[in-house]
């Protein structure tokens, strides 16, 4: 027996919203609905597709591979939707936005919700490998990565460019320098996101190359709880520059070993693009 349209659609839901009862509430059926779908499809397959777990569910290998064309499969039916409904698809909807930096994604969602202020945006910060993996794996809608990978199946939307420096209390004695070697922070406690992030990579590669070996860091996940930390005099911290639009008792200090551009795009599949919900999207950003 071959897969139906409504199977699919039902599995890429269910992955979206992390949930049976989510998805089951997002397409206006019930949940014994989905569960239906999702049973008949993995019978057709012949193999689990997803995981259930505590937290939610996960993809299995081959969930992974049929999620693929159940997500594009999505992509299509919305833009059918679009084009049958006009602008009014823009009344209602959600968009789920992903990002390995703060300050340029939260600014695009202020633009636009201010244009389309009934839809819901989702938004979530993660490292760098998470992000760009996501994106691959088509589990968000739009990213904004700092130095993105070049991908065919992407269109790639410029945001802007930044260097990294050092973020240090105005009272510490660095704060008085124009610039900051990596060789200043060797007796400092320097906070650094946890592995898997750019930020993180590119600060070992430059002490890896310049010979210096930082004794003492404190590992944490997001650079708003780095920024905390900071200003509640847990150490000093390296991210790019202007991520933040407090300043409030931070100086931003460049960093001589780092002194690179990096670039932060806007990342949606091709497929995506011309939804009206990502265009839009991708609109706010000038």
């Amino acid at each position: 027996m071959r897969p139906n349209h409504h199977q699919f659609i039902a599995f890429a839901y269910v992955v979206h919203e992390g949930s049976f009862s989510a998805a089951a509430t997002r397409m206006g059926v019930t949940q014994s609905t989905i569960t239906q779908h999702i049973g008949n499809l993995e019978k057709t397959v012949g193999t689990p597709l997803l995981r259930r777990g505590r937290d939610g569910v996960e993809l299995t290998p081959t969930g992974q591979e049929f999620y693929d064309l159940a997500d594009r499969m999505v992509s299509l039916d919305a833009e059918v939707s679009e084009r049958l409904e006009g602008y009014n698809a823009m009344k209602n909807g959600r968009l789920n936005v992903i990002g390995n930096a703060p300050q340029p994604a939260l600014r695009i969602i202020a633009t636009f919700r201010q244009r389309f202020p009934n839809i819901q945006v989702n938004f979530g910060l993660y490292d760098w490998s998470t992000a760009t993996n996501m994106l691959r794996n088509r589990m968000a809608d739009v990213g904004l990565i700092t130095d993105a990978p070049v991908s065919d199946a992407w269109e790639s939307v410029f945001i802007e460019s930044a260097e990294y420096v050092l973020y240090c209390p105005n009272e510490h004695p660095l704060s008085a320098k124009a610039s900051v070697s990596l060789k200043d922070l060797r007796e400092e406690t320097v906070i650094i996101p946890e592995r898997g992030s750019l930020t993180r990579k590119l600060l070992e590669n430059a002490c890896r190359t310049h010979a210096i070996s930082l004794e003492r860091t404190v590992t944490m996940t997001t650079f708003p709880l780095m920024y905390e930390a900071v200003l509640q005099g847990i150490g000093i911290a390296v991210f790019l520059c202007n991520s933040s639009l407090i300043k409030k008792s931070v100086m931003e200090i460049p960093i001589r070993e780092m002194p690179q551009k990096h670039e932060t795009h806007l990342i949606a599949t091709k497929d995506r693009v011309g939804l009206k919900l990502i265009s839009e999207f991708i609109n706010s950003v000038n």
